[in-house]
């Protein structure tokens, strides 16, 4: 389905992304699903192997690089929705984001005992390497915008990510290349405080220099960037929480602003609800965390199903159906909300240990299933 009914949001969803990368293996690693876990590491091991250069934000299901888009004038789209799309040119962008993602995802795979891939370490350096040279360039960013490249901060961030990882899976496997990356890993996080932080707006922002905001900046406390109680990240929800969120489900930025060259108007994003979510668990405000997960169970088909957006306004689902990144992010909110150690805090520990977390209460009950 379209991102907005009638119009020209419609694309071609029928591939594998590598910004799903960690938040997929966790979300199996934490239901116990330790063979298809690791046959999703090794499909990603075979998918990034090569020049690094050449590395993909998204492939077939198979493996396929080919995915040249085209329209199809002769269909009408769902709704009357045009152009039909199929293939996607958001394969060719750039998106550094991706490296923070393959990076985190072979960490996680270490720490959760899946053996380890031969061939590993000497991938890893190369894919380092390459990121080491154009970390501080534009990029596309996680939502493929079709607009100019920018310096989006969750870019800069995963980039950071992708040396963090790098550095703690050199020191448990006692491997020697720590040293080499931890100078560049810290410069990126400092460049990022500089330059993506508004003090004016006393939160962080879409891209440098930008005054606008994105869900995605919800990711930064969840992969261990920022403490989730740093003033920082407070300020970033309460201003998320002020200026994307409709009707209590969050966008993924304001398309009325044209930064992804494209006519204005879509649903909110859910994915980005659940992280919303992630965050309060992380600062301790468990009773709302459980209730906007309650809301958005309530958004389910009848066959428990989520599409990738929900128009509060039509009261529908929108965008890719069924979408795997808003099932995924359920599954971890889930965990999240009934577990010691959710994914989020997996993912945020700074050394495999616990992360900074506001202190709460958690109920060990499962969430209420639907029916």
């Amino acid at each position: 389905m379209p991102e907005q009914i009638g119009g020209r949001r419609n694309w071609d969803y029928r591939y594998c992304w590598l910004r799903d990368t960690t938040f997929t293996l966790l979300a199996l690693l934490n239901a116990g699903y330790s063979e298809e876990a690791r046959a999703w590491r090794d499909w990603l091991f075979r998918a990034v192997a090569g020049s690094p250069d050449q590395i993909q934000i998204m492939y077939g299901l198979g493996g396929e690089r080919r995915l040249t888009e085209w329209e199809v004038p002769w269909l009408p789209g769902y709704e009357g929705s045009r152009p039909v799309r199929i293939g996607n040119d958001a394969a060719h962008q750039i998106q550094l984001d991706i490296f923070g993602e393959i990076f985190d995802a072979f960490y996680q795979a270490n720490l959760h005992g899946l053996p380890p891939v031969e061939r590993g370490p000497a991938i890893g350096q190369v894919v380092l390497a390459h990121l080491a040279r154009i970390w501080d360039q534009p990029d596309e960013g996680i939502w493929e915008v079709r607009g100019p490249p920018q310096h989006f901060t969750h870019s800069k961030v995963m980039a950071w990510v992708a040396f963090d990882r790098a550095i703690k899976i050199s020191e448990r496997l006692s491997a020697g290349w720590a040293e080499r990356w931890r100078q560049l890993r810290d410069e990126i996080h400092a460049d990022v405080c500089e330059k993506a932080f508004d003090r004016e707006l006393g939160s962080f922002v879409q891209a440098y220099g930008s005054k606008a905001l994105d869900a995605s900046l919800l990711l930064l406390p969840l992969v261990g960037f920022l403490p989730p109680t740093d003033p920082r990240m407070i300020g970033t929800v309460k201003a998320i929480e002020e200026r994307l969120v409709v009707d209590g489900f969050v966008l993924r930025y304001d398309t009325g602003q044209g930064v992804d060259g494209l006519p204005s108007g879509e649903g909110a994003f859910l994915a980005c609800s659940f992280w919303l979510a992630d965050n309060y668990i992380l600062q301790g405000r468990t009773a709302e965390a459980r209730g906007l997960f309650e809301k958005l169970l309530g958004l389910t088909n009848d066959l428990g199903l989520l599409a990738e957006e929900y128009d509060p306004r039509a009261k529908r689902q929108v965008g890719n159906f069924p979408q795997a990144f808003s099932h995924v992010a359920l599954v971890n909110t889930a965990f999240n909300l009934t577990r010691s150690e959710g994914p989020a805090e997996q993912r945020a520990a700074a050394d495999g240990g616990k992360p900074v977390v506001a202190s709460r209460r958690r109920r060990r009950t499962s969430p209420t299933p639907r029916q």
